[in-house]
């Protein structure tokens, strides 16, 4: 997420009423997670085990709660919680906005495009030319949709990403202010979610189509010319290559790359990265040739057993 103009590292450390570490004029341009950090950004650790990797990111700005050494080039923010912290510059940048009306007078249509009653768009939505939005669809703000989209009843988009820290007191939210960027010609079936991510976006690429009942997670990226098909759980941040088959109820881990052309069978687990131009099966997944070789042989047991005991 980039801020509207580059901000300078004291004025990021009054917003969040911190210590800092680096020149005060040091500019500071966004504020992003891990995975998608760049340079000028805000990346917040709270944790030793990931002290090293963000502070060798590409962040310049890292939101920590131990004082270190800082990175040649680099500025810190020192925080008792950047956890919190984290969530208080995302409502400082881009704070909740109450609608007032179904379709928001901020948002873009394009031309050609069809609402069906009881649809909402909110704040800063743009959607294409020729698109069609079935009723009782949400499009949560600042979501994007090229042309030629198809969005059926139901279906959400822009929603939270499920991601929290667990306190003694329970669960706390990390608030989101990310996207859900929808391509051209992409179908999304019936009663699917898809949560925007919690800084950037949840990116669905050209040509995609998505079954009913399908969730996709934050900042997931799903390439072009996918299949999706009903009631797949795909979790936050997974890379999901073009072309890929995903087939019913298959389920997904977070952080995982699935490679190109891919054909994962029904009621798979996809527990790892897997490589693409294959196809699996099972839970925990292997190549499908496998995985119904082994399956073969265990039916043969009580045959094995039995010839053992003569």
């Amino acid at each position: 997420m980039k801020f509207p103009k580059p901000y300078t590292l004291k004025q990021i450390a009054d917003i969040i009423k911190s210590e800092f570490v680096g020149d005060s004029e040091f500019l500071v341009a966004g504020m992003n997670e891990i995975h998608v950090v760049e340079h000028g950004d805000i990346v917040f650790v709270d944790h030793p085990k990931y002290y090293d990797k963000a502070l060798n990111s590409k962040a310049t700005t890292i939101l920590i709660n131990k004082k270190v050494d800082c990175p040649e080039g680099k500025a810190l923010l020192i925080s008792e919680d950047p956890f919190r912290d984290f969530n208080t510059l995302t409502n400082f940048f881009k704070p909740f906005k109450a609608s007032s009306s179904s379709i928001s007078e901020s948002a873009k249509i394009g031309e050609g495009t069809v609402i069906q009653p009881n649809v909402f768009i909110g704040n800063h939505v743009v959607i294409g030319k020729n698109c069609f939005i079935h009723a009782n669809v949400a499009i949560y703000d600042h979501c994007i949709l090229g042309d030629n989209v198809t969005i059926h009843a139901g279906s959400v988009l822009g929603a939270d990403a499920f991601y929290y820290k667990n306190r003694p007191e329970g669960y706390d939210k990390l608030i989101s202010g990310g996207r859900v960027v929808l391509e051209d010609n992409v179908d999304v079936g019936a009663l699917c979610t898809i949560d925007k991510g919690v800084t950037g976006d949840t990116t669905i690429k050209r040509g995609t189509k998505l079954d009913n009942q399908v969730h996709v997670g934050h900042d997931t990226v799903i390439g072009e010319k996918c299949l999706i098909a009903s009631q797949t759980g795909i979790a936050g941040c997974v890379v999901i290559e073009d072309e890929v088959t995903l087939w019913g109820q298959v389920g997904t881990n977070s952080g995982i790359t699935i490679g190109k052309k891919a054909v994962v069978l029904g009621q798979a687990g996809v527990t790892k990265s897997i490589e693409g131009g294959k196809s699996y099966f099972g839970t925990p997944i292997e190549e499908s040739r496998e995985k119904l070789k082994q399956l073969a042989y265990v039916k043969k047991i009580p045959f094995i057993i039995k010839k053992l005991e003569e």
